[in-house]
């Protein structure tokens, strides 16, 4: 019998930018006995890198391109908007994955859990697929600046079922609720974790959230989870049983408080109108890349509207 998997997504990105850093090192070492000085080893590899990260956005596009829903008129944009779009999607990339995540502890402080001011509630967010509370960071600082009480989670471990990590965020709610008095949260998911939220709501019941915001969450699945690994992606593959039964059940476990966020470029979820709930209050967000939405003035004034005492 196998060890049971306890890698968490912090210690994951980790690990991939060792194994990177590692290859760059052997990369380097084999320019060098080519002849190469060491100024041009340090811009070769830099370029490497970048590239490569160019290339898994570029990678998204393409597959949000080919099965995209049609963009609204009143949304379209043109060509430079949308190489602005997706430069701030690319930017979005590299920060995340290369700085803040792995080093979340660096920029997202230990939660805080007082209770809440002016009648408001505990916010409680949380991340997507393989993510982790750093990808908050810059939209919980501006709920906090606003004074709001916001409480994260690590879905841990990675490649686990969706229905195990709304299993971690029932334990998350109660002590959040122990810890502030308050009876009841305000839930905010990105993408996968919205589905982790509803899957928390189908197992536990919305007696514990007063609203359930999602952002680009693919509530109906999305093609790119095709190319996932671990039980979750599969979960999020447009049709599967998970899902299907997910969405049956979708009226019985949804607070009536319910907003679904999405954009019409999102380039993970696709088609983009797969994060959209029937019959539920939603957002477009308009031309925003899908991990561009950490920092997104858009989404900050979305929740500072969606958490205020009297919304």
């Amino acid at each position: 019998m196998g060890r049971a998997n306890t890698i968490g997504p912090t210690k994951l990105m980790r690990g991939m930018l060792l194994g990177e850093a590692v290859f760059y090192v052997f990369a380097g070492l084999g320019f060098a006995r080519l002849g190469a000085d060491a100024g041009s080893i340090a811009l070769l590899l830099l370029t490497m890198a970048a590239t490569g990260r160019g290339l898994v956005i570029l990678t998204t596009y393409a597959y949000a391109h080919a099965f995209r829903t049609p963009v609204p008129p009143e949304c379209r944009i043109g060509r430079l908007d949308t190489f602005v779009m997706m430069a701030e999607e690319y930017l979005s990339f590299v920060l995340l994955f290369t700085i803040v995540q792995p080093f979340e502890r660096l920029f997202a402080t230990p939660d805080r859990l007082a209770p809440p001011a002016g009648g408001g509630l505990p916010v409680l967010l949380v991340h997507g697929y393989q993510c982790n509370r750093g990808f908050w960071f810059w939209q919980r600082h501006a709920l906090l600046r606003a004074g709001r009480t916001v409480a994260t989670v690590n879905l841990e471990p990675v490649f686990a079922s969706i229905d195990h990590y709304g299993e971690q965020l029932h334990r998350r709610i109660e002590e959040i609720c122990a810890a502030t008095g308050a009876e009841q949260v305000i839930l905010v998911g990105h993408s996968m974790g919205g589905l982790a939220a509803r899957a928390y709501l189908r197992a536990h019941g919305n007696g514990r959230v007063a609203k359930l915001v999602t952002l680009a969450s693919p509530h109906f699945g999305t093609r790119l989870a095709m190319l996932g690994l671990g039980t979750e992606a599969g979960q999020m593959v447009p049709g599967n049983d998970w899902l299907t039964t997910l969405n049956d059940q979708e009226d019985e476990a949804l607070p009536a408080a319910t907003v679904a966020a999405w954009s019409p470029y999102d380039n993970f979820v696709m088609p983009q109108d797969n994060a959209l709930l029937p019959i539920r209050d939603t957002r477009n967000l308009g031309p925003i890349g899908h991990l561009a939405m950490a920092f997104s003035p858009a989404v900050t004034q979305l929740l500072l509207k969606e958490t205020a005492p009297s919304a």
